[in-house]
């Protein structure tokens, strides 16, 4: 259906990858999965037309339809959500007005014995088929069950999309794809911005599609519940493995053992061939030897093995202080702004040692209860935060606190302590910050690479109750395996705000679930807190017993009415980052459409020089800048939003 044949490209003079060659057929669920930086965007972007190889083809069948959502993207206003979401039906409004358009024509003519007639009475019979075909008379339905799958409620269709925070345009950007049916979905990293109920959705729909998928995420159990087949992008090369992600897994590991076994007899024999050379080189009787050893070395391929694995290092907390048996006690707890409640009556207990998750929708409230926890937000009722009580948080804007004058290792050596302070390097390097990245400059990090930084900082500080809110959008699945080994050993106390699920099973012992006003609790993990809803989903659960009158009225908390001259401020501040994101939006587009246009100067033989390769250099740190820029406004517009 799509093949791609001997693809490679180059950087700067380093080979990203090279003469990778594989089909996507009709139906395969593919899982794209290899270290940062290996390229995997770089091809999503190859196989979307968005950027050209440095060598080799892609061929597809005419007409065939690819649809892409990236990381990042860039959204144009105008429209409320349900217009920007029948976007994906331009082509039947099209037709609409061409069957209108003919039908008209087919009332006013009375040549009825013509063959022009005739003709255009097939024309008109043939796209009334195609129109029938593609879903023309019952699209309203599948733009709201999209919409309603990915969290919007029905009073959300009529809000204009520039009142949304980047996540849930991003939802508006997937329902669009899904909507419009193309012949393969490549997803970047599609569960970021997804909370579980929406996952599970997204999950039944690319089951029941009938087209294929390439897809790039971090999250086990979505890679495990869509996939069918996995493609690793290591060491310039691709492995193609008809399995899914947990057996592709297995299957590496044995590769791996093998690589390492022929690579460590490859450089005995290299060893034992230098030795030779250098024993007999002076000899004349052993002249020919010696020349034939040298030749053996030189047609000598190098085996290359994966980057080191580090998912076995063993990150471990100091001992946490002993705090009171109860860090947290909710009595009646309720939390207004203005006459919107978020949640009311809220109580419950956490025991000392215990591990939590926060789960529900966005805006029920989530990072919300954390806040009035933090002493951030006041509220109705008591939170008791118990004896001897240390707290360590993470949030997105953990990030913006770092000292943009120091380097990656600084920035962790200096607050580490204790036997800690002896194995930084490898900290690092289980966190994507191994070798040389350990001595970047914090300013030159992207806002993922400083999201992970933060959060290495922030597990190293003296606590015993962390709170962590989405702590694993920006790590992949080896720092995450670290990440969730090192909490779980914890002695301290942990609340997980997250839709990980992964991440949350074996880590949890009790879930407590957000929504409609109220905050429920069950006992056990995550996976028994969803079996416990098979029945029917969260939203569903929640909504049980009330009227549509009373569905809708449970808005998202961005809609708060606060007073008066508080919501005057905050709307103010609201435009003022709007504007900013918009400026951010604009440069991004600018410096990836000059990045564009520089590689494809520089994939030509002309084109790379040194001075290009500096250019592509500057344009890709001013990009990374830009971009940090650009997360830092929309969490605070996210933030405002809460």
């Amino acid at each position: 259906m799509l093949s791609i044949d001997n693809i490679s490209v180059d950087f700067g003079g380093t080979n990203l990858f090279r003469d990778v060659s594989f089909i996507i057929n009709k139906k395969d669920r593919i899982a794209l999965v290899g270290k940062n930086g290996a390229g995997k965007s770089t091809l999503l972007k190859i196989i979307a037309g968005m950027q050209q190889p440095s060598t080799g083809t892609l061929s597809r069948p005419k007409g065939f339809t690819v649809g892409y959502l990236p990381q990042v993207m860039h959204h144009i206003d105008g429209r409320t959500v349900y217009e920007e979401a029948e976007q994906a039906f331009a082509h039947i409004h099209e037709m609409e007005a061409e069957l209108e358009r003919m039908n008209n024509e087919l009332a006013e003519r009375t040549d009825y014995d013509s063959e022009e007639y005739h003709q255009l009475i097939e024309e008109y019979t043939h796209l009334n088929e195609q129109y029938t075909m593609m879903g023309g008379s019952h699209y309203e339905a599948e733009i709201e069950r999209a919409l309603t799958g990915l969290g919007f409620r029905r009073s959300d269709f009529t809000r204009p999309t520039s009142e949304f925070s980047g996540g849930w345009r991003m939802r508006i950007e997937l329902a669009k794809l899904l909507l419009q049916h193309p012949d393969i979905l490549l997803l970047d990293e599609p569960t970021n911005h997804l909370d579980i109920e929406s996952i599970q959705w997204l999950e039944q729909f690319l089951a029941r599609s009938g087209n294929a998928v390439l897809l790039v995420s971090h999250d086990r159990a979505f890679l495990n519940a869509v996939t069918n087949r996995t493609i690793e992008i290591s060491c310039g090369r691709i492995y193609d493995y008809k399995l899914s992600y947990d057996k592709f897994m297995e299957t590496r590991k044995e590769r791996r053992e093998q690589q390492i076994r022929a690579y460590e007899n490859q450089q005995k024999e290299i060893a034992d061939i230098k030795e030779f050379i250098e024993r007999f080189r002076y000899k004349p009787t052993k002249a020919v030897q010696v020349q034939s050893r040298i030749k053996q070395l030189e047609k000598m391929v190098p085996i290359e093995i994966d980057e080191e694995d580090t998912s076995r290092l063993r990150l471990k907390f100091a001992p946490a202080t002993r705090s009171g048996n109860y860090p947290v006690i909710c009595n009646d707890v309720k939390k207004s702004f203005g006459e919107h409640t978020v949640f009311e009556g809220v109580n419950f207990t956490i025991n000392r040692g215990e591990k939590v998750a926060f789960v529900g929708r966005n805006g029920e409230g989530k990072t919300t209860m954390v806040r009035c926890i933090l002493k951030e937000l006041q509220h109705d009722g008591e939170i008791v935060i118990g004896h001897n009580v240390e707290t360590a948080y993470f949030a997105q804007h953990e990030a913006q606190s770092l000292d943009e004058n120091l380097t990656v290792f600084q920035t962790i050596d200096n607050v580490a302590a204790g036997d800690i302070r002896l194995r930084i390097r490898d900290i690092l390097g289980a966190f994507m910050f191994g070798g040389e990245a350990s001595d970047k400059p914090v300013k030159v990090l992207s806002g993922g690479e400083r999201s992970r930084l933060a959060m290495i900082r922030l597990l190293l500080r003296q606590m015993n109750l962390l709170i962590l809110d989405e702590p694993t959008n920006h790590l992949d699945m080896q720092s995450k395996d670290v990440l969730k080994e090192a909490i779980r050993d914890f002695d301290g106390t942990v609340i997980v705000v997250s839709h990980d699920r992964e991440f949350l099973d074996g880590l949890v012992t009790k879930v407590y679930e957000f929504g409609d006003g109220k905050v429920r609790e069950h006992l056990g993990g995550i996976y028994d807190y969803l079996a416990s809803k098979n029945a029917s989903n969260i939203n569903e659960a929640l909504t049980t017993g009330k009227s549509p009158a009373a569905s809708e009225a449970v808005k998202p908390v961005s809609e708060n009415r606060l007073s008066y001259e508080a919501e005057k401020q905050m709307q103010k501040q609201r435009r003022k980052l709007e504007r900013l994101i918009e400026s951010n939006e604009q440069e991004i587009g600018e410096i990836e459409g000059a990045i564009g246009a520089l590689e494809a100067i520089m994939s030509t033989v002309d084109g790379s020089t040194q001075e290009n390769f500096t250019k592509y250099a500057a344009l890709k740190k001013q990009l990374d800048d830009v971009v940090a820029t650009w997360e830092q406004n929309m969490e605070e517009l996210e933030n405002l939003n809460i």
